[in-house]
């Protein structure tokens, strides 16, 4: 679409708004003829309203590049209009923000625009004038309305997927930081949402600019390769047109097109990392496309290029008979090019192409251009299964980062079909098990299920499943879930039902699993006095539990986890730290060599777990001025890490909390604590050595609390010292003076890692 710059004035037409206006931006063809066209038109009158409305209330406004904000309405209503959107569409992307950005309700709209352009712009609306304790509280609560939103109109998700697409283009002129959160969104959930409703166009353009300000050095990098290699691919691929083309016309098949197109620089990058090859390892950054006229010629066509090139075993796709959820349809093979080297085909019908670019647009765009074979909207709407089951889980979900989480994961298509044993096909998250297709057909099914058959042999429920198994669920009404399940269930749904089902029948034996499993965290001192607090009755309302013993059940089968309940109880001790008589948990923590308490001031030395048990890792001792982390243990409260510890490696990050020490901040270091550290020096064997570095520490006030030498005939004396230091600015002061001693060598701090000194 061409667009056309109008900066002359323009009398909107009796049907329009009564005032004239001027437009200094850039207006799409479309619109332009829209906005001289028939205004007796509903459709027409529509979308010219609406294009009015919004530019009157933007008017004044203007986004971060310096352009009016009229720019992005007109923007995202193209796209729109490109998918093939209807006139309530496209009036909906004009007036997306006008609710948030100005004055306006969703009644004002309603009243003007009618219910269906009300409900996709209610839909799309950002919750801003909320308020949230988090960002991704905050963020959480952004999608459940989106997709409850979709679930009453489909068309809310491609007017918000126009939204973002048109603010990714145009994210050069907000802050670095800000760039990062947005791309890092749009990586985890628009682009996946994009190709689960098979909207390729959008998909791939989203992640190549997520990609771009995530990754902007590799992005550059590969950006600058494809282009360096494009005319030495062009010709590669022509000949390859050229040879199916007349190999296709011998057999009588006059194809629609055959068109090369490189890969998008994303799944490039993708195809690197998962097979760790550098660029001129990869060979297949372009794929061939061939569209035909029937069903049939495809799978003849698929012969022909066989016959001509040479198949690559395990490279063939048949998604005509077994469709992706998001409709798409193709065959897709990898064959052996000419010179050699791996070349994608794609086969398909002009109607999948359609399917294939535009999705669940395609039922509007397939519709303008003229084809009645496309299937009816309500029959499309059916296979959109992972929506339901989306919204279905989403319901009793209680945390927001499990859910942002857990939406990610379902969003990803990365599906493994089966079967049941009439023949259906299921579809399900890739690492399945059978308790999650039993879980998939109804929840009575999982609640009950006994055993599972694959493939007509006894299956254990912990096996995923693989393309093509033929799965029977064995059930029995003496059968119930078990908590063990949990570990290894991959759905969002057949998670969720297993928790409810343990939350119906179970309660009591839940609570007392709750009471242990926090017991195991924080330990046992004043557990009774914390649970019957106000900041633990807090807590449970922050997880939208009315009492404290229903918040022990959810964690007792696994609704919440202890680290959650952890963090929640870190934040409203942040806010009650001036009343100490809320402070309930026990306050000490046991170093290596000795024990440190709260000071009388009701301060902590470490920020982040206010009130929480902890104690002082070991393998590294961390001093005051150091990066420091929390990790959550099952006995001993939080360990205190050093952000460096070779140790956290291993440690999953849900168990890592962000912590700091409070007494380094405004270099104003609390002298009343110390902390221990092991150092070792190796010194030439003199007399008086020991003596004099002893000396060195006694004038900087350092208590020596552990000493030993080693010596050996003919090489360096080994001296271990486990001194106590107030911080580590103390700590390498000590070490300066230390190495300032004659004839000593070499002075080394010692950690830890696995119980192995380093």
């Amino acid at each position: 679409m061409s667009p056309t710059t109008l900066t002359t004035q323009k009398t909107a037409t009796e049907n329009g708004a009564n005032s004239a206006f001027r437009y200094n931006v850039k207006i799409p063809d479309w619109l332009n003829e829209c906005l001289l066209g028939d205004q007796n038109d509903k459709d027409n009158n529509l979308i010219c309203r609406a294009f009015q409305f919004a530019y009157s209330l933007h008017e004044g406004q203007f986004r971060k590049s310096g352009e009016p904000y009229i720019v992005h309405p007109i923007a995202v209503a193209d796209l729109l209009k490109d998918l093939g959107g209807d006139s309530e569409m496209i009036a909906a992307g004009l007036l997306h923000d006008v609710v948030e950005d100005t004055p306006t309700t969703l009644e004002d709209i309603e009243q003007m625009f009618g219910k269906n352009v009300r409900r996709l712009v209610e839909g799309v609306t950002k919750l801003s004038k909320f308020n949230f304790s988090s960002k991704t509280e905050r963020q959480a609560e952004n999608f459940r309305r989106m997709f409850m939103a979709m679930a009453q109109d489909i068309r809310v998700i491609l007017v918000k997927l126009a939204d973002r697409l048109h603010n990714m283009r145009t994210l050069d002129f907000l802050p670095p930081e800000k760039q990062r959160q947005i791309a890092q969104e749009t990586r985890d959930i628009f682009a996946p949402l994009a190709n689960r409703l098979g909207i390729w166009q959008f998909k791939w353009e989203l992640e190549d600019l997520a990609f771009k300000y995530l990754e902007p050095e590799a992005y550059n990098t590969i950006k600058k390769l494809v282009a360096e290699k494009r005319a030495e691919r062009e010709a590669r691929i022509e000949k390859v047109i050229k040879i199916i083309t007349e190999r296709l016309q011998e057999i009588g098949i006059k194809p629609i097109e055959i068109k090369g197109r490189p890969k998008h620089l994303y799944s490039i990058y993708q195809k690197m990392i998962r097979q760790n090859k550098e660029f001129d390892q990869i060979y297949d950054i372009a794929a061939v496309r061939i569209i035909v006229n029937t069903k049939d010629e495809c799978y003849r066509a698929l012969a022909v290029v066989h016959d001509v090139f040479r198949p690559i075993p395990g490279r063939f796709k048949d998604y005509i008979g077994l469709p992706k959820p998001n409709l798409y349809q193709s065959l897709h093979t990898t064959v052996f090019n000419t010179n050699g080297r791996p070349l994608e085909i794609q086969i398909r019908t002009l109607e999948m192409h359609y399917i294939a670019e535009y999705g669940i647009a395609a039922h509007w765009k397939y519709k303008e251009a003229g084809n009645s074979n496309l299937k009816r909207w309500s029959e499309i709407d059916q296979k959109f299964t992972w929506l339901r089951q989306l919204l279905d889980w989403q319901k009793d979900l209680k945390d927001a980062q499990e859910y942002v989480e857990g939406l990610k994961e379902n969003l990803f298509d990365d599906d493994v079909y089966v079967f049941t044993p009439n023949g259906d096909v299921i579809a399900l998250a890739r690492g399945a098990t059978p308790v999650d297709f039993a879980y998939h057909i109804h929840s009575e099914i999982g609640n009950h299920m006994k055993g599972a058959r694959v493939n007509g042999k006894w299956s254990p429920l912990d096996q995923p499943l693989q393309n093509g198994d033929i799965v029977e669920i064995i059930t029995s009404n003496n059968s119930h879930p078990s908590l063990d399940w949990l570990n290894f269930v991959v759905t969002p749904t057949a998670r969720n039902r297993i928790r409810q089902w343990f939350k119906k029948y179970h309660r009591e034996e839940n609570i007392a699993r709750g009471r242990e499993l926090l017991e195991r965290e924080l330990g046992n001192a004043g557990l009774e006095s914390l649970l019957k607090s106000e900041v633990m009755q807090r807590v449970a309302q922050k997880f939208n539990f009315q009492k404290v013993d229903d918040l022990l059940a959810a964690l007792g089968y696994g609704e919440i986890t202890c680290t959650q309940v952890i963090n929640r109880l870190r934040e409203e001790n942040k806010q009650s730290q001036s009343d100490k008589s809320q402070l309930l948990l026990d306050t000490s923590f046991t170093g290596t060599t000795k024990e440190y308490r709260q000071e009388d001031n009701g301060k902590y030395p470490i920020s982040g777990i206010e009130g929480l048990l902890y104690h002082i890792a070991g393998c590294c001792k961390p001093l005051p001025g150091e990066n420091i982390i929390g990790v959550v243990t099952n006995t001993r409260g939080i360990s205190i890490h050093h952000r460096d510890c070779p140790n956290l490696h291993h440690i999953p990050p849900e168990r890592l909390i962000p912590v700091s020490w409070n007494c380094c901040r405004n270099d104003t270091p609390r002298r009343s604590l110390t902390y221990p550290v092991d150092i070792v020096i190796e010194t030439i064997d003199r007399v008086g050595i020991l003596r004099d570095i002893l000396g060195r520490l006694s004038d900087l006030n350092i208590n020596v609390s552990h000493a030993s030498v080693k010596t050996h005939a003919g090489k360096p004396a080994t001296i271990s010292l486990t001194i106590d230091v107030t911080d580590y600015k103390q700590f390498t002061e000590a070490i300066t003076r230390i190495k300032n001693i004659s004839d000593v060598l070499n002075v080394r701090r010692v950690t830890q890692v696995n119980g192995a000194h380093n």
